[in-house]
C-alpha cells in the first residue's frame, strides 16, 4: 500500500507531518528529516495498533492524488 504524507513548515520553526489517511498519525520535527523519521515511528506505533485490533486500512474506492500548482 502507497500512503501520502503531507509535510508542513511550522511559522514558529520545525516541520509537523501527517498522514491524511490515517486519522491520528501525526508528527513533528526541527528539521524535515526528523519530522519524517518521526512520522515513520508514528506510523509503525499507527500499524501496531491497526494490527491490534484488527483493522483494516483501505483506501477509498473514489480518492484520487493529483498536483496542483499555484
Amino acid at each position: 500500500m502507497k500512503l501520502t504524507a503531507i509535510l508542513e513548515s511550522q511559522p514558529e520553526g520545525g516541520y509537523t507531518a501527517w498522514i491524511p489517511m490515517l486519522p491520528g498519525c501525526v508528527s513533528e520535527g526541527e528539521t524535515v528529516r526528523e519530522a519524517k523519521k518521526n512520522l515513520l515511528d508514528a506510523l509503525h506505533g499507527y500499524l501496531l495498533v491497526a494490527n491490534k485490533r484488527s483493522l483494516t486500512l483501505t483506501r477509498s474506492k473514489d480518492a484520487r492524488t493529483f498536483d496542483l500548482q499555484v
